[in-house]
């Protein structure tokens, strides 16, 4: 800690987390960590496939190929720090801030990659003519580009506003990992003003994609219900499925956390909240593409078959 005048200023934070040393709490603890080499594994596994398949290196895989590693950064930004805290204690105030910075560019880079993601199939669906130019190879480097500089003009904005604040008194975050509202009630000074700004700010970011995803899905089903083949239909439908499950689940969960006003807010829900767009959504992204996926369940069975073979030749 740090002395300024009749104050100490903290200089690292103590989380109440999800879980005490009880024996139900180091099962849950358990199967968190379990969630967590399934994340890893399932979506290093996704990462793989659409690399090594060249009928995967299309669009839809690009982005989706982007959208497992964000998952994937944005578990390993979570979880390794949460087990690191239950078992042996506190993070520094700089570890924080760095922890923003992390969690607010995948998320923010995230919510506008589903956007894309969106508009891809939009165009896919609706303009096959047309869809490897107006999808070309540069569109979609920039688009992913364009995500990942939104969320880290995001991360660092909120991440210097944050950590700008003076912090004293109480040093425990009640919260599971560094969420900058949970950290604005232990500064020692009026953040009622800058909260403000956060609740636009997180609005802007989480209305804007969902509004191209909204738009976007709206006319895919137009275009669906206009078409004559009732193969076309479900081969569209199937397709656009599980990206609207996996936004589904994102944007839920992002929108009940940072789009309800403070006074709504109570330190048990968002914890509960979170846990979804941290942890659950990360490892079930990989599940519902690979599942309900054909080409990846194929690139998956020759991926395997390659395996064998070489294990046979050895």
């Amino acid at each position: 800690m740090v002395w300024v005048g009749n104050q100490t200023l903290i200089s690292h934070f103590i989380f109440l987390g999800l879980f005490t040393h009880s024996p139900l709490h180091i099962f849950l603890f358990s199967i968190t960590m379990i969630m967590f080499l399934m994340a890893l594994s399932g979506n290093g596994l996704m990462i793989l496939l659409i690399n090594v398949s060249p009928h995967l290196h299309t669009p839809m895989y690009f982005f989706l190929s982007w959208l497992s590693l964000m998952d994937l950064m944005l578990i390993s930004t979570i979880v390794p720090r949460m087990a690191v805290d239950f078992l042996m204690g506190s993070i520094s105030f700089t570890g924080c801030g760095l922890q923003i910075l992390f969690f607010l560019t995948l998320t923010g880079g995230e919510c506008f990659l589903l956007a894309f993601m969106a508009y891809d199939r939009y165009v896919a669906i609706s303009n096959p003519l047309r869809y490897s130019v107006v999808m070309s190879r540069h569109v979609c480097w920039l688009m992913v580009s364009g995500s990942w500089l939104f969320g880290l003009v995001d991360g660092l904005i909120q991440a210097v506003f944050t950590l700008s604040f003076p912090y004293c008194g109480s040093q425990e975050i009640d919260h599971f990992f560094c969420d900058v509202p949970a950290v604005l009630k232990l500064a020692c000074a009026d953040t009622s003003l800058y909260e403000t700004m956060i609740y636009v700010c997180c609005i802007l970011m989480l209305l804007l994609p969902f509004s191209v995803i909204s738009a976007s899905y709206l006319k895919i089903l137009v275009a669906v219900l206009r078409m004559r083949s009732a193969e076309g239909c479900q081969k569209a439908f199937a397709t656009c499925s599980s990206h609207m499950a996996v936004v589904s689940l994102f944007y839920g969960a992002a929108m009940i956390t940072y789009m309800r006003p403070q006074t709504y807010h109570s330190s048990k829900q968002d914890k509960v909240v979170s846990v979804f767009y941290t942890m659950i959504t990360p490892m079930l992204n990989p599940l519902i593409y690979s599942l309900r996926n054909k080409e990846v369940a194929r690139a998956l069975k020759k991926l395997l078959w390659r395996c064998l073979c070489s294990r046979e030749q050895d």
